[in-house]
């Protein structure tokens, strides 16, 4: 198949079968899971049981680095701060801004979403409250292979650091050896302590369990391939993990009064990820939604990761045709997109019936991609519908909250009757036994 004759899969709302047939378009194929799942738990176990020994020889495997310790996979921070001096002036100043926004809207966040300790006071002198602690050590994955992502650095340690934590472990792939300049200049700006060129499961195993050279963390944030999505879901309970990330997705409302060409452009922003990345489109004018479909025809052949996105919008992508914009937040709500852009006149209108999105994007010139580099909110989203129950990374990932209770003796004597009740009613006379010792006679 030529670029020029790409055919996105088209649907519409009002035939018979179409939520059945969308439910089935979300869903990704599932036969390689098992296979991924069995190397994981194989390298998980060889990395706990083996340490930097395990390490070393998955990292001569997969990224063919032949060392002799771990130590030697580790980068100075004099060679994390040289990095981000020898940047290019326009590249210093565009990780300049975009950390500076990113940490900007972070540290607003840790204010108005409550990560702060707190207490009141009781009529009897009971003090009742919840006290609010950054974790100690975090350890965040930095995706590499098929691009690097300075971004993603930013976007995970930057709200850890306004949080509190007191140490942050980076690993990242290099296969061959290779160092983006971008990704450890923004280490550098984030404030990221220690970092290490390991990646896929093993890399995970080693921040999970500790090794002679790499300590043990107590959760683990950021997106990587399925290896290290499986590995994430095997260790948690061991460590803290932020989310499963999968594939890439966007989903874009259009009321047809937008430049199809800029929205033929934002579905390519998320296909040239990855071949299973999704990119849908709603829409309630027919004639806008074949716009778009010839605007991506178009423009492919041009684009140098052509090959990723034609993959991506021939197996995965939608072009859907609603009744209505109306209709289109019910199906956007049921999808549950990772990006959602609301390209449309009044895009507050619409944003107000949306439930269930990982980000959202409002109006013709917020594009997706200012979301990902330098917006300010944190690109690390809920993907796979899981946007139903879960929210961004954020600040809020990187602090613990515990109970405050300090009972006055006035407080004892009308708590202490009502627990010895209750516990009576469990079978619990112990706990019952504990609360009537502390009642005057």
């Amino acid at each position: 198949m030529s670029f020029a004759e790409i055919q996105v899969k088209r649907l519409n709302s009002q035939d018979a079968g179409f939520k059945e047939t969308l439910l089935s378009s979300l869903s990704l194929p599932m036969e390689d899971d098992e296979a991924i799942d069995a190397a994981v738990v194989k390298i998980l176990a060889e990395v706990k049981a083996k340490g930097d020994t395990a390490v070393l020889a998955f990292t001569k495997q997969f990224d063919r680095l032949n060392v002799e310790s771990v130590s030697q996979l580790e980068i100075s921070p004099q060679e994390i701060e040289l990095a981000y001096k020898g940047l290019s002036l326009e590249q210093k100043n565009a990780l300049d801004i975009a950390a500076q926004r990113v940490r900007a809207y972070h540290e607003k966040q840790k204010v108005e979403v409550g990560c702060h300790s707190w207490e009141y006071e009781e009529a009897d002198g009971t003090r009742l409250g919840q006290k609010v602690t950054p974790l100690d050590r975090v350890g965040i994955y930095v995706p590499g292979g098929k691009a690097a992502y300075p971004s993603s650095v930013l976007m995970n340690a930057i709200p850890a650091k306004v949080a509190g934590v007191k140490e942050v472990i980076m690993v990242f792939p290099a296969p061959d050896g290779a160092r983006n300049p971008l990704v450890l200049a923004a280490a550098y700006l984030s404030g990221v302590d220690r970092v290490f060129t390991i990646g896929g499961a093993q890399a995970v195993a080693a921040l999970a369990f500790g090794t002679n050279t790499i300590p043990s963390v107590d959760k683990i944030v950021g997106p990587g391939n399925a290896y290290v999505a499986a590995a994430k879901r095997r260790v948690f309970g061991t460590v803290g993990i932020d989310m499963i990330a999968g594939p890439s997705e966007i989903l874009v409302l259009c009321d047809g009064l937008s430049n199809p060409d800029w929205v033929a452009m934002d579905l390519f922003s998320q296909a040239e990820h990855d071949e299973l990345a999704q990119s849908i489109l709603l829409c309630p004018d027919e004639k806008f939604i074949e716009a778009v479909q010839a605007s991506i025809n178009r423009l492919l052949p041009e684009m140098p990761r052509k090959n990723v996105i034609e993959a991506s919008l021939t197996n995965r992508a939608l072009l859907i045709q609603v009744k209505d914009m109306t209709e289109a937040c019910e199906i956007a709500n049921a999808i549950a997109a990772e990006h959602l852009e609301i390209c449309a006149a009044e895009p507050r209108q619409w944003a107000q019936l949306i439930r269930h999105a990982g980000a959202i994007f409002m109006g013709n010139y917020t594009s997706e991609s200012l979301g990902d580099y330098c917006a300010g909110p944190n690109h690390v989203l809920p993907t796979a519908r899981t946007a139903r129950f879960s929210s961004p990374l954020g600040v809020y990932d990187f602090i613990k909250r515990s109970s405050m209770i300090e009972v006055s003796e006035a407080g004892a004597q009308t708590l202490g009757a009502v627990a010895s009740t209750l516990a009576h009613g469990e079978g619990l006379q112990a706990h019952a036994r504990a609360a009537e010792m502390r009642l005057k006679k």
